[in-house]
């Protein structure tokens, strides 16, 4: 198998293209790399080649990035040293990339070398990104839907094949880190404005052989190889650019709290690298690349966000032998924020939409919220007229339930209650044809009891979604105790046609995310009842990488929600309901008329244009703050251990019947510290022994909801892993 080939042409461009075989995406691979080498050497030896151009055979992309085994392969080849396999490969990453930026010039004078560029016919990424930025010049095609960037810091690591160090020294720190650290894929005419690519070209190809033709020995010299250089901005030793990377730092800090280890590193090998020569600069990335590989962070983070996300997305839990599901009609009833947000994204992947509501003005006011959100995109230049058109045209806003007619896949998205859903579902199911799919969007209803109104219940499913619809990545989909093969095919199928990520779960009490996320928030309202600061408690969240502290989002969800579902399970569970300090401060907020953000008073105070101000004082008058705080890791293993002792129950009772879901969907669900790569990986990463007696600990001081699952104290007693003993990967090998 060729991944590049080398040819010439009569006016002495050679050109290497990148074309993997069977990917619809080129990857780098160890077999690439030294494929690339060779095409290069042989390039810069032939005597009749007056410039190289290096692009993709793919259409409409030139590279996706590495290939994650090869960083595998680079392990194992050192044997008992991985850390010395790890930075062997990188360096020869490095030497490969440096050989293209020399490109052949006499390492004294600068000269005699031969032009290199880039044409990209599309989207570029990781070392896809990387190889170009070591050529002498790029050029990019006028593709609207290509993307460039360097995103590896979303995944748990940052770019170590020398995309750090280049464009730290293409456009300073300053510029360069929010590149870095944010791991934003750039539009063709952003990339230009952030030092990606140099030039937008109709034939890229073409403009880039044409300039190699007529370079000269200064136009491929890079400003950090050339005499007199000054990093853009200053380096820290400069008086300007000692403020650049306290700026830098500052930043780094304030958006990750320290959490996560690949910025950490990222940062590092900037500053460090701006105070040597690039030679020297490169090495200390690879040094700080290295790092970060071998902290287990990084392995749970390519694992979770990357592999396993990957695998969801792409069917690994799809019932196998069931036909394609893909849905054309879909009815959404109910045009509140959940089902104006769903009647937005499925108009977005091109169904055909049904919206209905109990009146005219209602259906329109959801379809509204799809207009509102195009205008939005206009502004922005994201949108067409033509566009906004063409979606709007696809949503019927109606009261009329014969509009369902012909629809092959129904989400309920009505008021939550039992007696509402199950009249609603009993007149849809009377119109809608027999092989239409039902679906529920409840978030904490149980899919078997509301599946009893249906007189299919093979093809009555939950498809919860978390909101606000359009920004949340997550679906989970919950199987009833008679959902039918077809119905889990159709909610995969819908998911995967609004590019979201599903995960699959059995029916249970609030079935898996909302089963995590309400320990959390109790715990953190229950350390309030404490005496404990609510500062201190978002605070340690945050600095264990969660967006929001517990207490902010109890007011970002609404209190009375809270109160409504303490209630509600209250009722349902009847004394074996357990009593907690937490109901009672949540049902005090409430009587309080302290509501949250939506009535600008809750656990914070709210100024006249609703933005978060302070917390709330008068919390402390009925919950004075304790005279000793707690340390810091007491309250983050309260709150980290509440939602992952959730998540070995879920798994252990059957709700989650696939670990990599369980991550995956902790992550993206409701922000789960995601340098962790999720709880479970979390519990891998600190040990089960040790988990265990933390357990114990905690139990003897907190209580029994602490208490250690049987499963996770069978696995302490052996010595085991989650990811050693139900990944699935590793059953299939």
């Amino acid at each position: 198998m060729t991944d590049f080939t080398l040819s010439k042409d009569a006016d002495g461009v050679a050109t290497i293209t990148w074309d993997v075989p069977g990917k619809t995406m080129n990857v780098m691979s160890f077999d690439g790399l030294a494929q690339l080498s060779d095409c290069i050497d042989q390039a810069l030896a032939d005597e009749d080649v007056k410039g190289i151009v290096v692009t993709s055979g793919k259409e409409g992309s030139f590279a996706g990035g590495m290939d994650l085994n090869l960083l595998a392969v680079m392990k194992e080849e050192a044997g008992d040293n991985p850390a010395k396999g790890l930075f062997d490969g990188t360096m020869r990453m490095h030497a490969l990339l440096r050989k293209i930026e020399m490109a052949g010039m006499d390492a004294k004078t600068k000269k005699g070398g031969k032009p290199i560029a880039t044409a990209l016919p599309g989207t570029a990424a990781g070392i896809g990104m990387e190889l170009p930025l070591s050529t002498h010049r790029i050029f990019a095609a006028e593709n609207p839907k290509a993307k460039y960037g360097l995103p590896e810091i979303m995944v748990g690591i940052f770019p170590g094949a020398g995309g750090t160090t280049r464009m730290v020294r293409k456009v300073g720190a300053i510029a360069a880190a929010p590149l870095l650290l944010e791991g934003k894929m750039l539009d063709v005419k952003k990339a230009k404005g952030a030092g990606y690519i140099d030039e937008i070209a109709a034939d890229p190809l073409a403009a880039a052989k044409e300039w190699v033709l007529n370079a000269k020995d200064a136009d491929i010299v890079k400003p950090w190889d050339a005499k007199g250089y000054k990093m853009p901005g200053g380096a820290p030793y400069h008086p300007a650019g000692f403020m650049n990377f306290v700026g830098a730092s500052a930043m780094v800090h304030g958006k990750t709290q320290g959490a996560f280890p690949a910025a950490k590193a990222l940062l590092s090998a900037v500053y460090e690298g701006a105070l040597v020569d690039f030679d020297t600069a490169l090495k200390i990335e690879a040094r700080w690349f290295t790092s970060v590989l071998m902290n287990p962070s990084s392995g749970a983070m390519i694992r979770s966000l990357f592999l396993n996300k990957e695998a969801l997305e792409k069917g690994a839990v799809r019932p196998a032998g069931v036909p394609d599901q893909s849905v054309k009609k879909i009815g959404v009833l109910g045009a509140g924020m959940m089902g104006a947000g769903i009647a937005l994204v499925s108009a977005q992947a091109g169904m055909e939409v049904v919206l209905v509501d109990r009146d005219q003005e209602a259906a329109d006011k959801g379809k509204a919220y799809t207009e509102t959100y195009l205008g939005k995109g206009m502004k922005r230049g994201k949108v067409t007229a033509e566009k906004k058109e063409a979606m709007l045209g696809r949503i019927t806003a109606t009261p009329d339930l014969d509009n369902l007619k012909g629809c092959d896949l129904i989400i309920e998205a009505v008021f939550e209650d039992m007696g509402v859903k199950a009249e609603m579902t009993k007149k849809v199911e009377a119109i809608i044809p027999e092989d239409c799919i039902f679906a529920s969007n409840t978030s904490t209803l149980p899919i078997s009891d509301l599946a009893k109104a249906s007189v299919r219940s093979d093809q009555f499913i939950g498809i919860h979604f978390f909101s606000p619809v359009e920004k949340m990545f997550l679906v989970e989909i919950i199987k009833g105790k008679e959902t039918g093969d077809r119905a889990v095919a159709k909610a995969l199928d819908y998911v995967r046609q609004i590019r979201k990520t599903p995960i699959v779960v059995n029916d249970a009490r609030f079935f898996y995310a909302n089963r995590c996320i309400i320990p959390y928030i109790n715990e953190g309202a229950r350390m309030i009842t404490e005496g404990v600061s609510p500062i201190l408690i978002d605070n340690a969240a945050r600095q264990l990488g969660f967006p929001v502290g517990p207490i902010q989002l109890t007011d970002e969800t609404s209190i009375d929600l809270g109160a409504k579902i303490a209630r509600a399970t209250k009722a349902a569970m009847g004394n074996a309901y357990p009593a907690s300090p937490s109901d009672d401060l949540i049902f005090w907020m409430e009587e309080q008329g302290r509501l949250g953000r939506k009535a600008s008073a809750g656990f914070f105070d709210y100024d006249e244009k609703g933005k978060r101000t302070e917390y709330w004082k008068g919390l402390q008058d009925k919950y004075p703050l304790a005279e000793d705080q707690p340390e810091l890791i007491e309250v983050q293993q309260r709150l980290m251990f509440a939602q992952v002792l959730e998540a070995v129950r879920a798994l252990e009772e059957g709700v989650l019947e696939d670990i990599r879901e369980g991550d995956v969907g902790a992550i993206l669900g409701w922000g789960f510290a995601p340098w962790s790569g999720g709880p479970l990986s979390w519990l891998d990463i600190i040990g089960t022994p040790y988990a265990a007696e933390r357990c114990d600990q905690l139990t003897e001081a907190y209580g029994d909801r602490f208490a250690c699952p049987p499963l996770l104290r069978e696995m302490a007693e052996k010595g085991q892993s989650f990811y050693g003993r139900f990944d699935p990967e590793a059953k299939a090998a």
